[in-house]
């Protein structure tokens, strides 16, 4: 439905107060007008946050108040730099120590997000306000409608959610700060969700946010199994924490089994006082539920665990979680506890702004696209074009692999291209590169699908060679199968490093692995993996030898989890990590190097 520019306005402040065919119907006239919408979106950010120091420093003291939509749109465009969170930083420091005065917003800024730190291993602040936990609500709230259509689930059911949360901590000037997920946890807006959903976490509060992630996924567990009959899906943020948490299951389900039946809870497990109340306060003894429980994890640890979630809880519609970019690595784990359970792709965002939504949840993670929802922030596309390395002539900006071409709005977007997204958000984020590059796939009504394709700086590069993360999954996917196929084996976990120290510069790839492998199957992987690269630049590197020969690490059992403890030492949340698939920091190369227990160099070039 085309709507006039007069309703505009009153079309984006509706939407998520109806039942799931309202919520949805919003969506749709949201996206058929997602152009007009994303001026309107623009304006309102811009009026909201006029004054404020960073826009004055571009558009000085024009008045926007009573400007046109497109007009103002123009010249914010033409006169306000594209930036990198590098140009912010300084502006972030200052609201950190304590700076009121409007240096990004105008309402004060009393929290910041830690980001993840996956790109350069360093943690960064991004402004979190009460518009950050609102569109989280909103955007949970559209995502539940559109799986209901597929996967009704019954009302006041459970979900079995593996969420953490870390602890909020104090900045010089007095200002909360901690992962966003921990924000939003500690939020009113998480116990909307659940009332407006009709479904509710299996856990409460002190389970979420006990600051131990081992100890808060053991009580995720014992009270996802003590209502196993009422749970309806399993979700968490990352797909990793759905296989960290099952690994941790196969370790524990004799210390679970005997929670459930005598009502309590291993106090060797479980030694944080408020935890241990909080689910005491929930379980009592079931000794019946136990023994069910009891033979179901006999039978399955004889089979490899395989189907466990559809045999331990048997009501489940399906698995949600991220499963796109660095979680791929996972989905072939997911598979094997899920069987033939569906697996739901959530939704595409960052710690700076919410982005996407998945409206196709029958859709194979590998395939998902997120359709973009237009009042969440304002949205720009740089095009991108993969570099020829023998091109040297071309006068458009080049980094990172790309050749880059002027940003284009979200109504100027073309189906098959990929683009850098760009967020002006209300959070007093103004053409901040995000950085993850997006391949649009196709439109909902106006709106873009996208599909994520990888983090533009996650990428191994030595010199005239760039692949990104999406290429090394690829070469690590032909290594993995042929490791199966020789040896029955699967990798766990992996990472990689370009190393520079030596030369010439080489690729390094570290897998933690399962099952016993002869080291002649190592070095036929290995080789395997350095033939893979397609890369023309890294082709030719390695015939001319300016590439050195791939190097193959294998890591100790437990390596993997030695880096998240890393991660959640420096203060990172379970519920935000991601493991890095290509690092240079420090700390990570120290864990790896020291976990190394063998290496193999692929042969020259080419040979067999």
């Amino acid at each position: 439905m085309e709507i006039h520019n007069a309703d505009i306005s009153k079309i984006m402040d509706g939407g998520f107060d109806g039942d799931d065919g309202e919520v949805i119907d919003w969506f749709d006239v949201v996206a058929e007008n997602a152009g007009r919408v994303q001026t309107e979106t623009l304006c309102r950010i811009l009026k909201l946050n006029y004054g404020v120091e960073y826009l004055r420093k571009w558009l000085g003291d024009i008045d926007v108040e009573d400007m046109d939509g497109c007009a103002l749109e123009t010249l914010f465009t033409s006169l306000v730099p594209l930036a990198t969170h590098a140009d912010l930083e300084c502006y972030l420091q200052r609201i950190a120590d304590g700076d009121k005065s409007p240096l990004l917003t105008q309402q004060p800024i009393t929290t910041l997000s830690l980001s993840s730190g996956t790109t350069d291993g360093r943690q960064k602040y991004i402004p979190f306000t009460r518009h950050s936990s609102r569109t989280t609500l909103q955007i949970f709230r559209l995502a539940a409608a559109y799986r209901s259509r597929v996967y009704p689930i019954k009302e006041g059911g459970r979900i079995l959610e593996f969420i953490y949360s870390s602890k909020q901590k104090q900045t010089e000037g007095g200002l909360k700060s901690g992962t966003a997920t921990t924000h939003y946890f500690a939020s009113k807006e998480f116990k909307t969700k659940q009332e407006k959903t009709k479904c509710y976490t299996c856990s409460p509060e002190a389970v979420i946010s006990s600051g131990d992630y081992k100890q808060s996924t053991y009580c995720h567990l014992l009270l996802g199994l003590f209502f196993s009959n009422r749970v309806e899906f399993i979700a968490s943020t990352f797909a990793y924490s759905i296989v960290q948490a099952f690994t941790s299951l196969e370790e524990h389900w004799r210390d679970l089994c005997n929670d459930i039946k005598y009502g309590n809870v291993n106090s060797t497990i479980i030694t944080i006082p408020k935890t241990r109340k909080s689910v005491l306060d929930i379980i009592s003894p079931n000794p019946f539920l136990a023994s069910r429980i009891e033979a179901i994890c006999e039978e399955l640890e004889q089979v490899g665990w395989y189907g466990l979630i559809p045999k331990l809880w048997p009501n489940a519609k399906y698995v949600y979680s991220i499963m796109t970019g660095s979680m791929q690595t996972y989905h072939k784990k997911l598979l094997h506890f899920a069987r033939d359970l569906p697996l739901v792709s959530a939704d595409y965002g960052s710690t700076e702004s919410w982005i996407g939504v998945n409206i196709d949840p029958s859709a194979a993670p590998e395939n998902v696209t997120f359709a973009v929802i237009p009042t969440f922030s304002y949205y720009e596309f740089i095009p991108l074009h993969r570099n020829n390395p023998d091109d040297s002539c071309n006068t458009l900006a080049t980094e990172n692999g790309y050749k880059e071409d002027e940003p284009v709005p979200l109504s100027r977007v073309k189906a098959g291209q990929q683009y850098e997204i760009v967020l002006t958000t209300f959070t007093g984020l103004y053409r901040y590169r995000l950085g993850d590059v997006v391949e649009v796939a196709g439109f909902h009504k106006g709106t873009p699908k996208l599909n994520f394709v990888c983090r533009r700086k996650l990428i191994l590069t030595i010199n005239i060679d760039k692949n990104t993360e999406k290429d090394l999954q690829l070469v690590v996917d032909k290594g993995a199968q042929l490791l199966m196929r020789k040896a029955k084996a699967e990798v766990v976990d992996f990472t990689s490093h370009a190393n520079l120290e030596i030369q010439p510069g080489h690729y390094v790839i570290y897998w933690e692995i399962k099952g016993d492998v002869d080291r002649s199957v190592f070095e036929e992987c290995c080789r395997e993996m350095d033939v893979s690269f397609v890369d023309h630049g890294y082709v030719v590197s390695r015939r001319t030898n300016s590439i050195g020969p791939l190097e193959l690490c294998i890591l100790e059992r437990g390596t993997f989890t030695k880096i998240l403890e890393h991660f959640i030492g420096n203060g990172g949340a379970l519920s935000q990590f991601k493991t890095p698939r290509c690092t240079s920091d420090r700390g990570l190369l120290t864990i790896l190097n020291a976990c190394t227990t063998q290496k193999f160099y692929s042969p020259k070039y080419g040979s067999q």
